[in-house]
């Protein structure tokens, strides 16, 4: 501390209370000694200040003692608490710079990617990989599908337009489903895995998604009571997309689906007119098997 005298450290003379040479001023431990007459002396000279100047180091005024003893009476401050790095918006916009360079160039998109917490959908386990370009295991032998998929999926199912209702087949931990939650007015997902339809439901309620709805049942059948859906997007490869779901799609509507077995390819198809459908074949992918029923 800056207010200890200079004459630290204390020769064995000055802790023994003996003057180091003669006429010098009294030392550190002589002058702490109190006699009944120097008692009383400082008494009168400081009454009402609280402070026994006699108790206080050499050279430090009553005020200052007494600021001293306050601060030792005030306990330890606490350690900040370490923020999660997670939380940091910092991660979240590292992943979507990875993703622009991909090739995902949709603002609206973006920025749900941006704004949604991957994280919270994971595992904690698998919490710190949230934001690396991979898919992860959510259990059930199914996965959350990497950052740049999704983004590319939304990307291509939108097309620069606004969605109105769109549905997803494959909930899984819900996270693409938020996102799609901030690019479209309402979003219907369906799962037919109870637990991890039960797992979105917690994952989502601490973000209270006020316009998405989920749903268990078998994905394959698509949801007839909510559509018809100008965009749908399946998080599961079929040998072929179901015919119940292209019939759910409104004229013009889109539909983005991983098709193959052990060689997919993302494929879109838009719905033309009441009873015609076109086809486009886009990138290389990897997706868990579409299934049906439920389990």
């Amino acid at each position: 501390m800056s207010d200890k005298p200079r004459s630290f450290p204390l020769s064995l003379d000055a802790l023994a209370g003996k003057p180091s040479r003669q006429g010098a001023a009294p030392t550190l431990a002589q002058s702490r000694i109190a006699t009944p007459q120097t008692a009383t002396q400082n008494k009168a000279q400081h009454a009402g200040r609280g402070v026994p100047v006699y108790g206080a180091p050499a050279g430090i005024t009553p005020s200052r003692a007494q600021a001293i003893a306050n601060e030792r009476a005030q306990p330890p401050a606490a350690a900040a608490p370490r923020q999660n790095p997670l939380v940091s918006e910092a991660v979240r916009r590292a992943m979507v710079a990875r993703i622009v360079k991909q090739g995902v160039q949709d603002q609206v998109v973006l920025d749900a990617m941006l704004a949604v917490p991957r994280h919270m959908f994971m595992d904690e386990a698998l919490a710190s990989q949230a934001y690396i370009d991979a898919s992860l295991p959510i259990g059930h032998q199914q996965t959350i599908s990497q950052p740049y998929i999704v983004a590319r999926m939304i990307e291509v199912m939108r097309n620069g337009g606004a969605l109105q209702r769109v549905l997803e087949i494959g909930t899984g931990c819900g996270y693409q489903a938020t996102v799609l939650s901030r690019v479209a007015k309402e979003v219907f997902s369906i799962e037919r895995i109870k637990p991890l339809h039960e797992l979105a439901k917690a994952n989502l309620r601490p973000l209270r998604v006020p316009n998405l709805r989920l749903q268990y049942g078998d994905g394959m059948l698509g949801l007839p009571q909510a559509a018809p859906f100008d965009g749908i997007i399946l998080a599961a490869a079929g040998l072929e997309v179901p015919q119940a779901l292209l019939e759910q799609l409104t004229i013009g509507g889109r539909l983005v689906a991983p098709v193959g077995d052990k060689l997919q390819h993302l494929q879109l198809i838009t719905r033309a007119g009441k009873m015609e459908w076109t086809s486009e074949k886009l990138e290389a992918c990897h997706f868990v098997p579409l299934r049906p029923g439920t389990i």
